[in-house]
């Protein structure tokens, strides 16, 4: 009941600074809508469908680049943090690739996979992939050497040993880069969206500036906004849920 006062103050504060700015400033409403027209919008929006198709179209394509990258990340750190020649070969070339903008892609990207739901989806990828591997590869070579002696002691090999043992140690410690990665994949999803979709709240951004309905782009903005605290929250929950269940975290 706390968290909804807080946060209904917190609505409350910024409605009344965006009212006090335009007010202030004098701004027309092509260059800064007021509340009133925003809720238009979002009503305009909702009542025709659209505001729902763009969140869906969206959200598969989110889905797809954030669990795939996630999959193949926790696959790949596992592989790479146990073996550790095989890391030494391939953490230059992560690192090397890990700080460019997933947006730096794009124009291979569209050459490679044309336009529509792939480079956006790719996109995605690539900016879910590297926070999932690097936190994987650290929990598997840090993982506690009493548990692969008491592995060894019982006889349990390869594959079992990666996946009985190694695997549900370090889940806790996986699923912080995956809160991360959840982070950095919906900042890039609108980017995607916005540069090569033709659909998606992304898209919704650049059409809506097109045709000057400034509103519409703050309808969007709010939209990606709330999906990304709910998605926030929801990891949060599963994040505390993994410690609380493995012994490494607060009851709640």
């Amino acid at each position: 009941m706390r968290n909804l006062i807080n946060a209904l103050i917190g609505l409350a504060a910024i409605l009344a600074i965006w009212e006090g700015l335009i007010i202030v400033g004098k701004y027309p409403p092509a260059l800064l809508p007021p509340p009133t027209k925003v809720l238009a919008g979002f009503r305009e929006i909702a009542v025709s469908g659209a505001l729902v198709e763009h969140v869906l179209v969206t959200l598969r394509r989110f889905f797809m680049g954030y669990l795939s990258a996630c999959a193949l990340g926790i696959a790949l750190g596992l592989v790479c943090g146990w073996l550790t020649r095989l890391w030494a070969v391939t953490e230059p070339v992560v690192h090397v690739l890990r700080p460019i903008s997933p947006v730096a892609w794009f124009p291979f990207i569209v050459m490679w996979f044309g336009i529509g739901d792939i480079p956006a989806t790719v996109i995605i990828f690539i900016s879910a992939f590297f926070p999932v591997l690097l936190s994987t590869v650290a929990a598997t070579r840090l993982i506690n050497p009493l548990y692969l002696k008491v592995a060894r002691n019982f006889g349990v090999k390869q594959p079992l040993l990666m996946s009985k043992i190694i695997l549900p140690a370090i889940f806790p410690n996986i699923v912080t880069g995956l809160h991360l990665a959840l982070g950095a994949a919906w900042i890039f999803m609108v980017a995607g969206e916005m540069l090569g979709a033709q659909s998606g709240l992304g898209f919704l951004i650049i059409d809506a500036r097109n045709g000057f309905r400034t509103d519409l782009v703050v309808c969007a903005m709010i939209t990606i906004g709330v999906l990304g605290l709910i998605f926030d929250r929801a990891i949060v929950i599963f994040e505390r849920w993994a410690n609380r269940v493995w012994g490494v975290g607060p009851a709640a």
